[in-house]
């Protein structure tokens, strides 16, 4: 985040999980809701997963992916959805839509999906997220407090920076490349962190490749 100097402001977030009471038993009345639902149930229940599990290299998954194989009985559906690479979608409403195309095109050519309903007790509850965004101790004026920055700030200020900020408000990069390519004109260090893909690596993972592409600069 910057300010009108310049500087970049280390953000973290609070956020609440809050129940919706809508619920899907089938998929066709998942598709239904998928439509509907605010953007925020999207983001959910694509990434609750990495914020669950920080310290745990992420699988490639949601919650429409599992919920789809374990509780719908469709292992091939279920990898479809899985197949899904949120970095290729620069929106929440592209990954709303990626996932209703999957979901489409399996209906259309299977038609065994549109039997399927889920026992009581196992229809998909949508949950939405709901953040709470506050400044940090941090401030950097320049590379080497950009790197001391970051090299302390806790796990949530990373995951708002690389994941929330780009998705939810619809940036075409992460926070930390935005900033580094457009204060410090250091573009080629911007490139690098934003080709980092942060769904393969842990949030203490991303920190150290990130500090470790910054300070090969140094």
């Amino acid at each position: 985040m910057n300010t009108t100097d310049n500087s970049f402001i280390f953000y973290s977030r609070l956020h609440l999980i809050e129940l919706t009471g809508i619920k899907a038993s089938n998929l066709s009345e998942l598709l239904e809701h998928l439509r509907t639902v605010p953007g925020s149930c999207i983001y959910h229940h694509t990434h609750h997963f990495i914020q669950r599990h920080q310290y745990l290299s992420p699988e490639p998954a949601n919650d429409f992916a599992y919920w789809a194989s374990e509780s719908l009985g469709d292992k091939q559906l279920g990898e479809e959805l899985a197949s899904m690479d949120p970095i290729a979608y620069p929106t929440i409403r592209l990954i709303r839509e990626a996932v209703i195309e999957i979901i489409e095109k399996a209906l259309a050519s299977r038609e065994r999906l549109k039997k399927l309903t889920v026992p009581e007790n196992e229809e998909f509850t949508f949950l939405k997220s709901t953040s709470f965004i506050f400044p940090t101790q941090y401030v950097a004026h320049n590379l080497k407090e950009f790197i001391e920055g970051l090299s302390n700030v806790s796990i949530s200020s990373i995951y708002y920076h690389m994941f929330e900020a780009r998705l939810r408000l619809e940036r075409l990069t992460n926070d930390f490349s935005n900033w580094l390519a457009s204060s410090l004109n250091e573009k080629q260090l911007a490139l690098k962190i934003a080709r980092l893909d942060p769904y393969t690596h842990t949030a203490e993972g991303l920190r150290a490749a990130i500090l470790k592409i910054l300070e090969q600069k140094q």
